[in-house]
């Protein structure tokens, strides 16, 4: 039966309907990262609690995760203000959280395979989008074994794309390390510093407008 109920994300089927998409070869994504790690080099998939990572293979293994956008903003709202609460007014954002995280333009040298989360795809996964891309922190370890799941189901799925719930007029994207090629994704460009570079920065304080923060240096 098809899920509707508003609630906790449940447990994946056996076997999952997965509906496959494609980003096309070439086509720029965005991603927003620590500058412990080149714009290319996956997360090695051992810390964190986000969504769709932290994961682990059949085998018991960590998958590599690499998360972008379509646009810099979708990046942005999936990163630096992923967490800012859903209240009325201006909210404090303490500039110096930006330190070291970088914005970088990448592409694929081959059109990749993902796994569709769009809500129609969800229909045919049998869940709603409500229980599994806009549940709470409190669910990722529920949401996380979607991501587990598919991976082991789908061995030509390299990665998985739906709408950004932070950003829903764009596309976020999760692609899995050992199902992309080493060397297949390139930088479009050099890395931009969010605090650092001025027309980085100030693309930023454009969205901060836009979502009513405030970056100011000592916020708590």
């Amino acid at each position: 039966m098809a899920d509707t109920a508003a609630g906790s994300a449940l447990p994946p089927p056996v076997p999952l309907n997965v509906s496959r998409t494609t980003w096309p070869r070439g086509l720029v994504f965005h991603r927003v990262h620590l500058d412990l790690y080149g714009a290319t080099e996956f997360n090695p998939g051992i810390k964190g609690n986000a969504r769709f990572s932290p994961i682990r293979n059949s085998a018991g293994e960590a998958i590599p995760t690499l998360y972008g956008g379509d646009s810099f903003a979708c990046a942005a709202m999936e990163s630096v203000f992923h967490d800012v609460p859903f209240t009325p007014g201006f909210k404090a954002y303490d500039k110096a959280r930006l330190a070291g995280q970088l914005h970088a333009r990448l592409q694929a040298d081959a059109s990749l395979v993902l796994a569709d989360l769009g809500s129609k795809a969800l229909r045919k996964l049998g869940i709603a989008r409500k229980r599994l891309i806009d549940t709470e922190k409190d669910q990722y370890p529920a949401t996380r074994r979607w991501a587990e799941a598919i991976h082991a189901q789908c061995p030509d799925v390299q990665g998985l794309c739906w709408t950004s719930r932070q950003d829903d007029s764009a596309r976020a994207l999760v692609l899995f390390g050992d199902r992309v090629d080493p060397g297949l994704l390139r930088q479009a460009g050099a890395s931009r510093s969010l605090a650092g570079d001025a027309a980085c920065y100030g693309a930023l304080l454009d969205l901060a407008e836009q979502i009513g923060v405030d970056i100011v240096p000592g916020a708590r």
